[in-house]
């Protein structure tokens, strides 16, 4: 029995650029909360943290998973019967009576907005078909994200069970997720709302998003008495979106704007790979050929060093290829872009066809370029 081996051709390319330095961010930021961190809402890169990982009570930015369950329900403009059951929900509410018909779209603003538990408990009911149909479902969503410390017993927040707990870094990640949901995004983002079946017009209670913070695009408070000021936020300048989340934090606008003004201050997004032609391949098979169909960027600082490298490789070509150009794959490799000895991003390089044409160039840029600039000279082996 044979054993065949790929033949493959693969570049390397190594140059110096910003790698963020934790200890000089923890050395920067002082936050008082018991749990912080702040990410990059693009790529998830953690730029600073505190106790990231411990489990804690979280509050009302439970209400987040509560929220991307029934956008995701496709139900939203659904009509919800409330339940006496929901009525009877302690805490924040939108007052809610028991037999009233709002529109899903309704509870899940005032959910948001105003922190409503009825809301919550309406909307769990109408979604899951129970209560406990519904935290099955957080749970089972937690799971697919990758919240590995996260455990929901309600779709509140409240203090009502003892195996109710996440962890900033969980949040985070929760959010990074709700963010790419357009319906999420407004929600979060809007400052007052008036709602559609209800004689209801409801303010945000986000601070930062309604008078404190310029860059502010929205978030969700909490706040019990044993898990303390909970917040998650979000925040964008200049082309960058970050997440932030502070966990039993008396103090948590100050330390919200706290940290999103040293991201902002001190990191910028570079270009690290531009989409179109693979540089390095002049005089090749590939030459003018091989390409890639988007840009990969990635948050730097300035003072970082040598902890990217750009890995291409590429199928040895075969003679057949020479005579028949349809026989050439359409991928015919891959990038792949390391940092910090981890794959931050791995994307196809295709030959370009009827079927996969080069991206146009831009003429303008917006984000500042490493790859043309610091690329070092290319290193081949088979």
């Amino acid at each position: 029995m044979r054993i065949f081996k790929k033949a493959v051709f693969v570049i390397m390319i190594s140059f110096l650029i910003a790698t963020v330095n934790v200890n000089t961010a923890h050395a920067a930021i002082d936050v008082s909360a018991k749990s912080a961190i702040i990410i990059d809402g693009a790529s998830g890169r953690v730029l600073y943290a505190k106790d990231e990982h411990q489990k804690r009570r979280i509050a009302s930015i439970t209400k987040i998973m509560t929220a991307v369950l029934a956008i995701e329900s496709g139900k939203m403009d659904q009509t919800v019967t409330v339940s006496a059951n929901a009525v009877r929900t302690e805490g924040s509410a939108i007052y809610l009576t028991e037999g009233q018909k709002v529109k899903l779209k309704d509870l899940v603003y005032g959910l948001m907005l105003r922190s409503g538990n009825d809301a919550a408990v309406a909307i769990a009911e109408h979604v899951g078909g129970s209560l406990d149909g519904f935290v099955y479902m957080m749970n089972q969503k937690a799971e697919q994200l990758g919240m590995k410390n996260t455990r929901f017993q309600n779709p509140h927040g409240l203090d009502d069970h003892e195996n109710h707990y996440s962890t900033a870094y969980d949040m985070a990640i929760l959010t990074k997720y709700a963010m790419k949901l357009k319906d999420y995004q407004k929600i979060s983002g809007t400052k007052i709302y008036k709602a559609e079946t209800m004689e209801s017009v409801w303010k945000n209670k986000n601070k930062l998003l309604t008078m404190l913070y310029p860059y502010s695009t929205g978030g969700k408070t909490g706040y019990t008495k044993l898990a303390k000021r909970t917040l998650v936020s979000t925040a964008s300048k200049d082309g960058i979106d970050l997440i932030a989340v502070t966990i039993n934090d008396p103090n948590d606008w100050d330390d919200h704007m706290k940290m999103f003004n040293y991201v902002f201050e001190h990191y910028q997004t570079y270009l690290i790979a531009k989409k179109g032609d693979i540089p390095k391949l002049k005089g090749t098979f590939y030459e003018s050929k091989a390409f890639i169909k988007r840009d990969i960027t990635y948050l730097l600082t300035e003072e970082e060093k040598e902890n990217v490298k750009i890995n291409t490789t590429l199928l040895k070509p075969k003679k057949a290829w020479e005579k028949d150009a349809s026989k050439i794959p359409d991928i015919v490799g891959h990038m792949e872009i390391m940092f910090n000895d981890a794959t931050i991003a791995k994307v196809p390089i295709y030959y370009e066809n009827e079927r996969h044409q080069k991206p146009k160039k831009q003429f303008f840029e917006t984000f500042k370029s490493i790859f043309l600039n610091a690329a070092g000279g290319a290193k081949w082996s088979i």
